[in-house]
């Protein structure tokens, strides 16, 4: 079960690598963030859910934002 884990971690950071080297900024809970940081974020917090918001400016991506969802 690790593995999986591990597995889907690293293609979620090589996801995020390649929108950094296109110059498209990554943000977590608000803040200016990376991509190491936010697979590390979401491979230790197994249980919390977190959504992705693509911000688009002029018609081409800028920002790829990850936000915890949280039950009320």
């Amino acid at each position: 079960m690790q593995q999986r884990y591990a597995d889907s971690g690293q293609t979620l950071l090589i996801e995020l690598q390649n929108y950094e080297q296109q110059g498209i900024s990554i943000w977590l809970e608000g803040f200016p963030s990376s991509s190491v940081e936010v697979s590390e974020v979401m491979c230790v917090r197994e249980d919390t859910n977190y959504m992705r918001d693509y911000v688009f400016r002029q018609g081409a991506l800028s920002q790829v934002r990850f936000d915890k969802i949280t039950k009320k």
